[in-house]
């Protein structure tokens, strides 16, 4: 079986730098076996692509795809945490928001964008509890921000 970084590379998907903090907090934050991810936002070099509402001004495809960058952002801030992603026994948990406009009712579907990268780069191991929730605003407003828990070597 490959490693992560060998899914990934066949997957065609580059680990990106660690998105650096904008306030008073950590990328990640070690316990033991567990690593937690700060909210981690889709950033591209640096750049916000896309804000706004989803169901309002972002699609539902967009905001999937939004969630997709967040959830290699995490990867990103797991791996600079525990050097190599084989290291990953599982992602046991993640927590996506969705700046929803009013009605909104398609947030998992949304964060599915994260979730379903993670299964991509772990394989079994990327299989998760999750929850998805509708929110009125994110910071910088971001249509979507996700965050996770992995259990580490």
């Amino acid at each position: 079986m490959s490693t992560p970084e060998e899914r990934m590379r066949e997957l065609g998907i580059e680990i990106p730098d660690v998105v650096p903090p904008v306030a008073s907090y950590v990328p990640t934050a070690r316990t033991g076996s567990l690593v937690y991810t700060a909210g981690q936002v889709p950033v591209v070099k640096g750049e916000l692509g896309v804000t706004g509402k989803v169901g309002a001004e972002v699609s539902v495809e967009e905001a999937t795809r939004q969630a997709r960058i967040c959830g290699l952002n995490g990867i990103a801030a797991l791996k600079a945490e525990v050097g190599e992603l084989s290291r990953i026994v599982r992602i046991v948990k993640v927590v996506g928001f969705v700046a929803s406009a009013p009605g909104f009712t398609g947030q998992p579907q949304v964060i599915n964008g994260a979730s379903d990268l993670l299964v991509e780069v772990f394989g079994d191991a990327g299989k998760h509890a999750r929850s998805a929730v509708g929110v009125a605003v994110l910071p910088s407003d971001v249509p979507v921000e996700v965050e996770f828990i992995a259990e580490v070597q």
